[in-house]
């Protein structure tokens, strides 16, 4: 109210909210940030979600080699029709050989000494539901396998059973016998990779093209 008694309007201020100097620093800083990201972005070439590429698919393939072929692995799928048994991978003993099923010969089945599950104690006999070797007709062999060459191997389906990249990364990852080499028993080495390390290599494998060493 002024001295003569009349209401005085306060007089409107400039803009709403905050002061025009401080919106005007605050359109510099998100600028200024921006452009450092963009920088940023540029220097390092990266891009979201970038697929590895086929020399990252290579070198995830060896770390999945080093899988294959370690005694859990390569036990089962020999070169010849004798699995394999230690960590030494030497010839089963009592003369075990393939069959056509993989299952054993006569009187020599798998399962007559394999159970459904290991059998406790140091090297005491393993065992899965499913214990047997690749079958005569598809050997699905790694034992002596080059890198390069296992690689084409496991990723042509007239060698792996038929398996499409995603059938393989499945059964790698979800497969009970595959399974029992991460659950061997007492007295067997583990793999060099743990079941979800290698998984994740296979992945990166696949998805930079499953590229293989030369």
């Amino acid at each position: 109210m002024t001295a003569n008694g009349r209401l005085e309007h306060p007089k409107p201020t400039q803009g709403r909210g905050k002061p025009a100097p401080l919106l005007l620093a605050s359109g510099l800083i998100v600028a200024v940030l921006i452009a450092l990201g963009a920088s940023v972005w540029a220097g390092t070439g990266a891009k979201p979600d970038a697929k590895p590429d086929a020399e990252a698919s290579r070198a995830a393939f060896l770390q999945v080699y080093r899988v294959l072929t370690s005694p859990r692995c390569q036990n089962c799928h020999p070169a010849g029709d004798a699995p394999l048994q230690g960590d030494d991978s030497h010839v089963h003993i009592q003369n075990v050989k393939r069959g056509p099923d993989g299952h054993g010969l006569y009187g020599m089945r798998c399962d007559t000494c394999h159970q459904a599950a290991n059998l406790p104690g140091v090297h005491m006999p393993p065992g899965n539901p499913k214990w047997s070797l690749p079958p005569a007709k598809m050997k699905m062999v790694f034992v002596g396998r080059p890198a390069g060459e296992l690689c084409r191997q496991i990723k042509d389906p007239k060698q792996n059973g038929g398996r499409s990249l995603e059938a393989l990364m499945d059964h790698i990852a979800n497969d009970d016998l595959v399974g029992w080499g991460w659950n061997p028993g007492d007295g067997r080495t583990l793999p060099p990779l743990t079941r979800a390390e290698t998984v994740a290599q296979l992945k990166i494998w696949i998805d930079g093209g499953a590229a293989c060493p030369k």
